[in-house]
């Protein structure tokens, strides 16, 4: 963060000062909530959570070097107190980025915000430093918490926001306001709270409508849902897709023998050819969108194609390829799942798995209300369709929806089972796992099934594998 006197903060916080002899010391590392991250000169914001209480490790985070406490209630070292944490630590955020003037680039959308996110980072940084989430911070603590990283020097800010009830971008981008602002889709992730795409359309355009005049909305062209959203902003509207009147757009999409996307990349500016290390066709539109922030900010079409064929993933459990020694791919896509990426997922492990025998060990897909068993139907029929060798569903009623699509879309028998947790699963690919096999691991978070791929790495043996 930069600098700034805690007499400073208290000001911008609202707060009141208690244990600090020298109002005029400064902040000058990171902001923190976890005491084991503190370095000498950060601010540790002390947070009541369930399981812990941030105000218990105050004086921890003191001794290690923090120059303040932020915090409810005084706790014998210097700290500032506050009626609302998460309140304060937004508007400390807000002051802080007014003060740089660097361009805020936000984005959401119901699939795809961490991948493209981390897209749009690795293209931006060849115009000049950039700061973005580490994973998936989006929410009302993890935005404060990345623009809060930004410093003099910082050119670029990218900033990702996730929404499950109407309101929560609005005031998200009333913390950091975007200049560029891009929606990338309307699925059905978090359906279950909202009630249905039509009002999660009404919360992701909540973007849209935070833009000033001289800012750029940008909008996936190929959903109707997105498209329509040009009509809420007063920002110049950027579209991207792969729709013919997009103005960055990709054609001749198609896969490589391994199942990487490739496309030629049409921007205002010009064409050049694309083809990413990343797996699965629904990375064209993630790539589009983040082409389309960087044309805004001035790359040429070679120098985003470029970008764009040499970026990896930056967040763990996405798409995360991994080959063990003996041949078995496994591919981490555990971070989490909704009916889109669930799809997308899937069609990229049968481009990969051509001519191999492609496993599909699949979970829970939370917060889809009523539509839950319907959408976990339609992913186990998908993966028969798609000719997946195996499917493994792990859990509990989810995951019974999963095994009985499959069986009534392909009478699979044997070719589907539904096992009790991770362990299960683990138990079962050990014993069943053939070299040249490929893996896609897949569920909501909340189900934990990266512990199958991590345990498959650490305990392969040879013995351990059928075949061999």
């Amino acid at each position: 963060m930069i600098a700034l006197s805690l007499a400073e903060i208290a000001a911008i916080v609202g707060g009141q000062t208690h244990d600090i002899p020298d109002p005029s010391a400064t902040v000058s590392g990171p902001v923190v909530i976890d005491s084991r991250k503190v370095t000498p000169g950060s601010l540790f914001v002390a947070f009541a959570g369930e399981r812990s209480d941030g105000h218990d490790y105050a004086g921890r985070a003191v001794e290690a070097g923090a120059a303040l406490v932020l915090a409810t209630r005084p706790v014998g070292v210097p700290a500032i107190v506050v009626d609302d944490v998460v309140a304060a630590l937004g508007a400390l955020s807000r002051a802080v980025v007014a003060r740089l003037g660097t361009t805020v680039v936000a984005l959401t959308g119901s699939a795809g915000k961490t991948s493209t996110k981390d897209l749009i980072a690795q293209l931006l940084e060849r115009k000049g430093p950039t700061v973005y989430p580490e994973g998936n911070l989006n929410n009302e603590i993890g935005l404060p918490l990345t623009a809060l990283r930004a410093t003099g020097e910082t050119q670029h800010l990218v900033l990702e926001m996730g929404a499950r009830y109407i309101g929560d971008i609005r005031y998200l981008t009333g913390l950091v306001p975007p200049r560029i602002g891009l929606v990338l889709n309307v699925g059905s992730a978090h359906i279950g709270e909202f009630g249905g795409k039509e009002q999660i359309a009404q919360a992701k355009g909540e973007m849209v409508e935070s833009l000033p005049e001289d800012g750029t909305a940008v909008l996936n062209a190929d959903d109707p849902l997105v498209r329509a959203m040009a009509s809420r902003t007063k920002a110049r509207v950027l579209f991207f897709g792969e729709a013919a009147d997009a103005d960055v757009r990709g054609e001749n999409v198609h896969l490589t023998d391994d199942g990487r996307p490739a496309f030629r990349l049409h921007t205002p500016t010009g064409c050049s050819d694309v083809t990413m290390r990343l797996y699965g066709e629904h990375h064209v539109s993630n790539a589009l969108a983040a082409a389309a922030v960087a044309h805004e900010l001035g790359l040429s079409a070679d120098e985003i194609a470029e970008a764009l064929s040499e970026a990896g993933t930056l967040s763990r459990w996405r798409m995360e390829v991994t080959e063990r020694p003996d041949g078995v791919t496994f591919v981490n896509d555990a971070y989490n799942a909704n009916p889109e990426s669930m799809k997308a997922a899937l069609r990229a492990l049968a481009a990969m798995g051509k001519g191999r025998r492609t496993w599909a060990v699949l979970g829970l897909m939370a917060e889809l209300g009523d539509a839950s068993p319907a959408e976990h139907d339609a992913v186990g029929r998908l993966a028969v369709r798609l000719n997946v060798s195996k499917l493994v569903a792990v859990g509990g009623r989810e995951a019974s929806w999963l095994q009985l699509g499959a069986y009534n879309e392909g009478s699979w028998g044997e070719e589907s089972v539904h096992v009790s947790d991770a362990q299960a699963a683990v138990d079962l690919l050990r014993r069943e796992l053939r070299p040249g096999d490929v893996v896609l691991v897949k569920a909501s978070r909340s189900v934990g099934l990266e512990q199958v791929v991590t345990a498959l790495l650490e305990n392969a043996t040879e013995g351990e594998v059928a075949g061999r």
